[in-house]
């Protein structure tokens, strides 16, 4: 690792491959990462995916997720979300938020499963409560919409603001700002003073 993050991938890679060969997931999914961004190697996708599919097996939850990312892009192995959905619940068993945010996004917009909101703010939900940034933008949403929860404007206006207050990413971070921001304007002084109350109590769970 000492060497990866100091871009040697020559020696990360002479170190890397003969741990990952007897079966170090750590390695394996390392190795999956080098051949995913080629570094050190070729770049090659159904590379990648052979070593995230050892760790995986192994209960690895970043290979989980990456194989999973994998198979609902159709990288290196053939697009089928129903794989996908398959590794991104294993991890997100685990507690991996990345996993959790990905099978909400999944059974939200129908991809490799019927429809299901409240399925999806049950994902949504977990990753939120984690401090997912993403998550929170998305359940904050859900509830601004009313789908899969009653529609609540405060607990619609926490999530956007925790959202807005958190995310690393502008795009998500603008975005939520504008919907907390919209929202507002349909709420009572009294309802954002509350929703502000609960995002300034609120504290992520892991």
């Amino acid at each position: 690792m000492t060497a990866y993050e100091r871009k040697d991938y020559k020696s990360a890679l002479k170190i890397f491959r003969p741990l990952a060969e007897h079966g170090n997931a750590d390695a394996q999914f390392e190795l999956g990462l080098m051949y995913t961004k080629g570094r050190g190697v070729p770049q090659d996708y159904a590379e990648a995916a052979k070593w995230y599919r050892k760790a995986a097996e192994q209960g690895h939850a970043p290979a989980q997720i990456n194989l999973g990312y994998m198979y609902d892009k159709g990288q290196g192995v053939p697009q089928d979300y129903a794989e996908a959905m398959k590794w991104y619940r294993k991890a997100a068993e685990q507690g991996a938020t990345r996993a959790q945010y990905n099978l909400g996004v999944m059974y939200a917009d129908s991809q490799g499963v019927p429809q299901d909101y409240a399925e999806a703010v049950k994902w949504y939900r977990k990753a939120a409560e984690q401090g997912d940034a993403d998550a929170q933008y998305n359940l904050g949403l859900m509830y601004y919409n009313g789908k899969g929860v009653p529609q609540d404007y405060v607990q619609a206006h926490k999530w956007l603001n925790l959202s807005a207050s958190r995310s690393s990413d502008k795009d998500f971070r603008d975005n939520a700002t504008a919907s907390r921001d919209t929202l507002a304007e349909l709420m009572s002084p009294a309802q954002i003073a509350e929703a502000q109350r609960q995002a300034r109590e609120w504290k992520p769970t892991y």
